[in-house]
C-alpha cells in the first residue's frame, strides 16, 4: 500500500513543482516586476536574499496589525460622525423645544400687553371724550338750576359749584 502511494505521490510532487516553476516565471516575466528589479533597491534585494526575505516577513507579519488598524480607524471614524450626527439631533431638538417655549412666552407677553394698552386706550378715550365734549344742555339745566344758592368761590367770585 505505501508502495502504490509512493508513484502518485512523486507524480503529484512533481505537477507541482511544474506549476510553483511556471508561477514564479510569470511573476519574473511581469513588466512591473522587472523594472522593480532594475531599480537600486531591487538589486539590493537581489545582492542580499537575507535582507529580502526579512523585508517579506515584515511586509506579510505586518499585515495583520496594520489591518486592524485601519479597521479601528474607520470604525472610530464611523462611530465619530454617527455621534456626532446623535449628538446634533439632541442639540437642534433641546434647541427647538428652548425656541418653542420662548415663542409661547412671548405670544402670551404679548397679548397681555395688547390688552392692557386696548384697555388704556379706551379707558383714556371714554375720559378725555368726557372731559373735552361739550356738555349737554340738561346738564347745563342741571348745574345752573335756580334752586341752587349761589355760593360764593374762595377767590371771591359768586357763582354756582
Amino acid at each position: 500500500m505505501a508502495k502504490e502511494d509512493t508513484p502518485s505521490t512523486s507524480k503529484d510532487l512533481q505537477e507541482l513543482q511544474r506549476k510553483l516553476c511556471l508561477l514564479i516565471e510569470s511573476v519574473q516575466n511581469n513588466s512591473k516586476v522587472v523594472a522593480f528589479m532594475k531599480s537600486p533597491v531591487g538589486q539590493y534585494l537581489d545582492r542580499h536574499p537575507f535582507a529580502a526575505l526579512t523585508l517579506l516577513v515584515f511586509v506579510v507579519m505586518s499585515a495583520v496589525p496594520v489591518g486592524f488598524f485601519l479597521l479601528l480607524v474607520v470604525l472610530t471614524s464611523l462611530a465619530a460622525f454617527v455621534g456626532v450626527m446623535l449628538l446634533e439631533g439632541l442639540v437642534l431638538s433641546v434647541g427647538g423645544v428652548a425656541l418653542l417655549c420662548v415663542l409661547c412666552v412671548l405670544g402670551f407677553v404679548s397679548l397681555s400687553v395688547s390688552g392692557t394698552i386696548i384697555v388704556s386706550y379706551v379707558a383714556m378715550s371714554s375720559l378725555i371724550s368726557s372731559w373735552l365734549s361739550p356738555r349737554s344742555p340738561s346738564a347745563d339745566h342741571f348745574l345752573s338750576s335756580p334752586n341752587r344758592p349761589l355760593t360764593q368761590n374762595p377767590s371771591g367770585d359768586a357763582g354756582r359749584p
